[in-house]
């Protein structure tokens, strides 16, 4: 039984198809990111898992309750995050913690919680309107993980947030994925996607364009890596010899050095094997994957994974959607 999952889940506002026939299955303990350009119908497809919008036609399931008919027995076992959640400015970080725990009719210790999120004792008497963006970020999530939720839905967690408030939410979206949690979130910072999610979802204009871990979709699109041979002796014919390597597609080559386009994980290993054996000399290696930046642009874009190499994703930004 899966975490989260939907069988044809579509929804329209007149003539507009938010999200279009999503089938999607999220497994229990693992972190998905749902991944999208402004409009693609991320923030829609949360609002049908919490049932605060229904959709047109198909069905979804939390946990294994169905979102529309048993949202009651969902809602006590999910936390959620919300893009552009708000604080009482006036109230303390606890007294936060306290109205959720209260609200939730839940048993959770609020220092307990503080520390899980990262929020010290000092933090927590002060008024949330002294917060920082990211102690905002730490202290709703807080209240996101009242009652010890089986799954946590963030939207937009990082939004807003310093390269030093994005490396603290990775480290609290890790350690609650270590506990057990399922982790749901939608997220247009693609380094953050890429450094906690065991697989993504690629919206695109409503529709699911991918499912996959990253590396799986490195494979499928064909964008492979990069590998730079640099050798002790001008490259002769060995740019034959790694041509004739499975798994490698393109070689180029300049007076010591050797860059082949890898297909295959494993032609990494075999093309320096090939090289030594024909007597080279290779002095240094260096790898560059194919980024989630090109694999997000080749896939909503409608490019290839090597000319999207060149143009950066500018179209993943904050997402705001006609309808919450």
């Amino acid at each position: 039984m899966a975490a989260i999952k939907t069988s044809g889940l579509t929804k329209t506002y007149g003539e507009l198809t938010a999200v279009d026939t999503l089938d999607l299955s999220v497994e229990y303990g693992e972190v998905f990111g749902f991944l999208g350009p402004n409009g693609a119908g991320k923030s829609t497809t949360i609002n049908m898992l919490l049932d605060f919008a229904r959709p047109t036609a198909g069905t979804a399931t939390v946990l294994g309750y169905d979102t529309q008919a048993q949202a009651d027995a969902i809602s006590p076992r999910v936390g959620v995050l919300p893009e552009g959640f708000d604080l009482y400015p006036r109230l303390s970080g606890r007294r936060h913690l306290e109205f959720a725990i209260e609200t939730k009719a839940a048993d959770d210790d609020p220092d307990r919680i503080l520390e899980r999120v990262g929020l010290s004792a000092d933090d927590a008497r002060r008024p949330a309107g002294g917060y920082s963006k990211g102690m905002r970020q730490r202290l709703a999530t807080g209240m996101a993980l009242v009652g010890d939720p089986d799954l946590l839905i963030m939207d937009e967690p990082t939004s807003g947030l310093d390269p030093h408030g994005i490396r603290e939410m990775q480290s609290l979206v890790r350690s609650e994925a270590e506990r057990g949690t399922t982790v749901f979130f939608s997220s247009h910072i693609l380094e953050h996607v890429e450094a906690v999610c065991d697989r993504i979802g690629v919206l695109n204009e409503g529709r699911l364009v991918a499912v996959d871990t990253i590396d799986g979709l490195r494979e499928s699109i064909g964008g492979g890596a990069t590998m730079e041979l640099t050798l002790a002796d001008p490259v002769g014919d060995l740019p034959d010899i790694a041509r004739s390597v499975s798994g490698i597609s393109e070689v180029s080559a300049t007076e010591r050095s050797l860059e082949c386009t890898i297909t295959d994980p494993t032609a990494k290993a075999t093309v320096v094997t090939e090289l030594d054996a024909a007597g080279a000399t290779v002095h240094d290696v260096q790898i560059e994957d194919v980024s989630l930046e090109t694999l997000f642009t080749a896939l909503t874009n409608g490019g290839e994974a090597g000319d999207a190499r060149e143009s950066p994703a500018s179209a993943v930004a904050t997402e705001s959607e006609v309808a919450k």
